[in-house]
């Protein structure tokens, strides 16, 4: 029984040393997703997303001020470093999403799903959540106070109320 795990052992050791899996790394190097690689970041600016699948695409240090994601679904999207002020994400799916230094100042995110979403060191002043489910999304705490401040409503598709997905009350 020795021998056989010993040998089992090697074989593995072996067959992993000779066919190792190839490693896939991410970047983000990308300005805009590849589908808009030929505008510019201005072109982005106000521009009519809304209804549209935008499932796991990078917008990176982009100008979205006062663009309409309304009804949208931007699961896995990452906005990385991007301005969204003003922008319109009501009843945009965010879920799994990752928004790391963006700007949703003055943003509508009522009835907005931000489920298991990473907000890190976004900024929400005067966002509007009303129904918003934020719902297991990675917030620091000073975030989750500026939300709770103005938080209200329940989410019209998950049923979750606003302010107990942020843990308002708690």
């Amino acid at each position: 029984m020795k021998y056989l795990f010993r040998l089992g052992a090697i074989l593995l050791l072996f067959v992993i040393l000779l066919l190792p899996l190839p490693a896939i790394a991410g970047s983000s190097t990308a300005v805009t997703p590849s589908s808009f690689s030929d505008l510019s970041s201005d072109d982005l600016k106000n521009k009519d997303f809304s209804g549209k699948t935008l499932q796991r695409l990078d917008f990176a240090k982009v100008d979205l001020s006062e663009a309409n994601f309304s009804n949208s679904d931007l699961r896995g999207a990452v906005f990385n470093a991007s301005d969204l002020s003003n922008a319109n994400l009501h009843g945009a799916d965010f879920t799994y999403g990752f928004a790391y230094l963006t700007d949703f100042q003055g943003a509508d995110l009522s009835d907005a799903i931000f489920r298991e979403t990473i907000l890190s060191f976004s900024s929400f002043e005067d966002a509007m959540i009303d129904g918003a489910d934020f719902t297991l999304a990675i917030l620091e705490k000073w975030q989750v106070n500026q939300l709770c401040e103005n938080a209200t409503g329940v989410n019209s598709q998950t049923g979750v109320d606003t302010r107990r997905s942020l843990g308002c009350d708690y």
